[in-house]
């Protein structure tokens, strides 16, 4: 049976605000991000670490607990490195510009059992996409995550609502990650208080083939759950798919008929996947 780690919600949360984060171990989230980076001043970092540190070691209800770093080359990164490499499920580095830097930070994080995400949110990164996603066949690579905010400020884009100007880059974003294997997560939505435009931008992330979103407020988890998840039509067109290539005269056939429609066994490893998620997201 396949098994499969929800990653609809990821939510970052300041690691040096000790209230959210106890909120966040009652929330629904499937990733909780523990932020050392923009969401903490310069003089508030040391103390963050630790304290990422301690309540990455805590208990999260089985949530993902994934610590955000400062780039090595800031005076945090490597003390960031060093300590979060064993405390967390996964650190997420930020900026990185090509697959140069997923080597430092995977040799970085040596010694640890963390896995390593990072954040595209470069032009550098944008261009070399395939390369830094290659790198997970020689490294601890195993998550790509859009920084829109950073990403359009330096292309000088100037994103709407819909983020058409910036469809093309999430395309490719997703198409690496999905060639080696990774989850890639869709970029954070600002604006918080529009619930209408956070349900929009996961919908609109979930066609383009993202696995979740980031999130920066509670109020937004429900959004990507929901939008993140397989709906009971694709269950259930899932489980017919499964059953019918589980059939024996479907045996050592490439592609069978299934509701009028040819299906290749591509498909079926992608029904196994939908039915192994909606397993791990539905409550017993």
């Amino acid at each position: 049976m396949t098994v499969i780690r929800p990653r609809r919600s990821a939510l970052f949360l300041p690691a040096s605000n000790p209230r959210a984060i106890a909120k966040a171990r009652g929330s629904a989230a499937d990733v909780v991000i523990l932020d050392l980076e923009d969401a903490v001043a310069p003089e508030a970092k040391v103390e963050a670490r630790a304290a990422a540190v301690a309540a990455a070691q805590e208990e999260f209800g089985g949530r993902e607990v994934v610590i955000r770093v400062n780039a090595l080359d800031t005076p945090w990164g490597a003390h960031d490195l060093a300590a979060c490499a064993g405390a967390a499920d996964a650190v997420l580095v930020p900026k990185i510009a090509g697959p140069d830097d997923v080597g430092q930070y995977d040799a970085a994080l040596a010694g640890g059992s963390a896995a390593l995400w990072v954040m595209i949110e470069t032009c550098l990164a944008i261009a070399r996409l395939q390369p830094i996603a290659d790198r997970a066949r020689d490294t601890r690579l195993s998550a790509l995550v859009v920084g829109a905010n950073d990403l359009a400020l330096e292309m000088r884009a100037r994103p709407g609502p819909a983020r058409v100007e910036l469809m093309p880059l999430l395309a490719l974003t997703v198409a690496a990650g999905r060639s080696r294997g990774l989850t890639v997560l869709d970029a954070v939505c600002n604006d918080f208080n529009d619930l209408d435009r956070v349900a929009a931008e996961c919908s609109q992330g979930r066609r383009l083939g993202f696995d979740g979103k980031t999130l920066i407020h509670p109020a937004q988890i429900d959004a990507a759950n929901v939008a993140f998840a397989p709906d009971a039509e694709e269950v259930a067109t899932a489980a017919r798919i499964v059953a019918a290539f589980a059939d024996p005269a479907a045996a050592g056939r490439g592609a069978i008929k299934i509701d009028g429609r040819m299906v290749e066994r591509l498909h079926l490893l992608e029904a196994e996947r939908m039915l192994a998620l909606h397993r791990a997201v539905t409550p017993n």
